[in-house]
């Protein structure tokens, strides 16, 4: 064999060879690419805008490992550089009542099964809420990391409150209903003894107003007295609508003299705004087992009152 041929074979090998490995290499690269393009369809699947996902270690020292770009959505831009390089910004950022949560989280002392909710302070200041789902890592039986996904619940929260705000307030005069006092009286029966004062209240000209103006106008009239209810008692007592002309005031922690001198502010109120109410009074200094017969005094008190009102006419 000549040297030319060796020349020729040993060049076809080679050539045979760096084919192989660019057609390997190409290979290779496609499928890093279609991992790659899966990984982030992932990502983009589990994550909107609303969400962000992190892994950060939390033994021997608190440090991310990895921030979503999406937390860059409430945080800011740049601020999960901030994150990376030092992580006492999570415990800045967090809402003070919520950092003994954020504390439990890190330590290991909390349920991971259960989704944890805290709110956290965004770019403008104002405090947003999330939802948290963490999954604990460990090492030889020790926490190490912990890897979760955050989404951002506010509008569930702001329709939670209002339902809340729903179940617990008339929705005619905004006081409180029904429902909300008798949690609170049942409370004051069975849970607590305190003293606490009691007001009946009743609309007298209620009647009159809707067989002659209408009930829209009578309407306006019970607005009109709740009102002067809640700016005679402020926030020191429950104010609440129990029927259609019907209102109660609920006091705790107060003494018998303490009691009439609202009974006086309320007339006083009402009589300037020309809202007429026949009011009852009782006292207890012990509400535990007494709630019932204190509503039962007060009741008779108020038709005592209206008969009297009744007279002047």
């Amino acid at each position: 064999m000549t040297v030319l041929q060796i020349v020729i074979i040993t060049v076809g090998i080679v050539l045979c060879i760096g084919g192989l490995n660019l057609w390997h290499y190409l290979r290779l690269k496609q499928k890093y690419k279609k991992l790659t393009d899966q990984h982030r369809q992932f990502i983009h699947l589990v994550e909107t805008p609303n969400d962000f996902m992190y892994y950060a270690d939390v033994y021997p020292v608190v440090k991310f490992k990895y921030l979503s770009p999406s937390a860059e959505n409430f945080f800011g831009k740049g601020s999960n550089d901030l994150a990376y390089l030092s992580p006492e910004v999570a415990f800045q950022d967090i809402h003070p009542d919520d950092q003994i949560l954020l504390m439990k989280k890190i330590t290991g002392d909390i349920d991971y099964s259960q989704p944890i909710i805290q709110r956290w302070k965004d770019q403008n200041g104002k405090y947003r809420w999330f939802e948290e789902y963490a999954t604990p890592i460990y090492e030889n039986g020790k926490l190490v990391s912990l890897q979760g996904m955050l989404r951002n619940i506010d509008e569930r929260i702001v329709l939670q409150e209002k339902l809340q705000y729903q179940l617990y307030h008339d929705s005619l005069t905004d006081l409180y209903n029904r429902t909300y006092f008798k949690e609170a009286f049942t409370k004051l029966d069975e849970e607590e003894s305190r003293s606490a004062g009691m007001l009946l209240c009743d609309l007298d000209q209620l009647k009159f107003t809707n067989d002659t103006f209408g009930h829209s106008v009578g309407d306006e009239l019970i607005k009109k007295a709740a009102a002067q209810l809640k700016i005679a008692t402020g926030d020191a007592a429950i104010a609440a609508r129990i029927g259609g002309d019907e209102f109660v005031i609920l006091m705790q922690d107060i003494n018998e003299q303490e009691l009439y001198e609202q009974v006086d502010r309320i007339r006083k109120s009402c009589r300037e705004a020309e809202v007429f109410l026949s009011i009852g009074a009782a006292f207890t200094p012990d509400s535990g087992g007494r709630m019932t017969a204190l509503f039962s005094e007060a009741d008779r008190n108020m038709y005592k009152d209206k008969e009297i009102n009744r007279q002047c006419i």
